[in-house]
């Protein structure tokens, strides 16, 4: 009778779930170098790593609906290009699995108009700014002083990375009307160029990194866009812990765990956040292109992270 039949165990009859330390989503080609070395590195310390591609998107997706896999954390490197990406976040955003970078706090750090007010006030310097709305909503521009932004200035979309839209060496209302066209469903900002002292042979300009809790500071020079790591003996030019304390501020506004920007330290010794915050961050290796991350500094972000995964393992 059914009564005196033994009964397996329900698990028994359920596929288990796999779960993964790092489920990592990137589509950028140059970004190769970076996930090889991050999943050498965690094959060393025994963490899974599932790397979710155009290759493979779908497949994991259906995985995931399956609840046949699942993410213990989870690093999102593709949606911002790629809004397929997007239908990830429905299994990541709730539930015990970390999610670095989330999206609602990323798309508000990705505005650069609501991050220069959110800075100020923080108490963090920033260029002299004039925040103009969409010309889509305002065609017509206010009335101006451009004489306060001096010679020539700066104008930036608030939306996009990569120097994209930015116009270096402006002047006159014509330019500025110019560049609201070509995003006009966008707000813009009106800065004031930024002239760094200059230490040794070097511009004083630094590209810091924050990762997981960890900052660091590298040299970066802002006309052939290259680091440099500082040097021991650099420490005595430059108050390393008020910049790296400038990047825990801009870390409390944003809210983000990864993130990277540009700060330039004036004649006046004083430190001004001239790229507010910059995600995803760019994690290509130096050893394999000029202009990349020193492969130092990419090891340091790869193991601030693994020690936070086996934290959560």
């Amino acid at each position: 009778m059914l009564s005196t039949m033994k009964l397996l165990p329900l698990r028994r009859w359920i596929r288990p779930t796999q779960r993964y330390d790092l489920g990592l989503a990137w589509n950028w080609e140059h970004d190769a170098a970076f996930v090889a070395r991050l999943a050498q590195q965690m094959a060393q310390e025994g963490l899974q790593l599932l790397t979710v591609t155009d290759q493979n998107l779908s497949v994991i997706l259906e995985h995931l609906s399956r609840k046949e896999i699942a993410f213990r954390s989870f690093w999102d490197r593709a949606a911002d290009a790629d809004q397929r990406y997007n239908a990830l976040h429905a299994f990541v955003k709730d539930g015990p699995c970390r999610w670095f970078n989330p999206a609602d706090r990323a798309r508000w750090a990705w505005n650069k108009a609501t991050m220069h007010l959110e800075l100020i006030s923080a108490g963090i310097v920033t260029p002299y700014t004039i925040l103009l709305d969409p010309y889509n909503l305002r065609p017509e521009l206010p009335a101006l002083d451009l004489t306060v932004l001096g010679r020539d200035f700066v104008i930036k979309p608030a939306h996009g990375g990569g120097g994209e839209g930015v116009i270096h060496a402006a002047n006159g209302l014509d330019s500025v009307q110019a560049a609201r066209r070509m995003h006009p469903q966008d707000y813009y900002l009106l800065q004031a160029r930024v002239d760094s002292v200059w230490l040794g042979e070097q511009p004083a300009w630094f590209r810091a990194i924050m990762a997981f809790d960890n900052c660091f500071v590298t040299w970066w020079n802002p006309w052939t866009h290259r680091y440099r790591q500082l040097a021991p003996g650099d420490e005595h030019l430059v108050d390393l812990e008020q910049l790296k304390s400038i990047m825990q501020t801009i870390k409390r506004v944003c809210n983000l765990d990864i993130f990277s920007s540009e700060i330039a330290l004036t004649a006046e010794r004083k430190f001004v956040v001239v790229d507010y915050i910059n995600d995803p961050i760019d994690l290509r290796l130096q050893s394999l292109t000029p202009d990349g991350v020193p492969d130092e500094i990419v090891d340091a972000v790869i193991s601030a992270l693994l020690q936070l995964l086996k934290k959560r393992k």
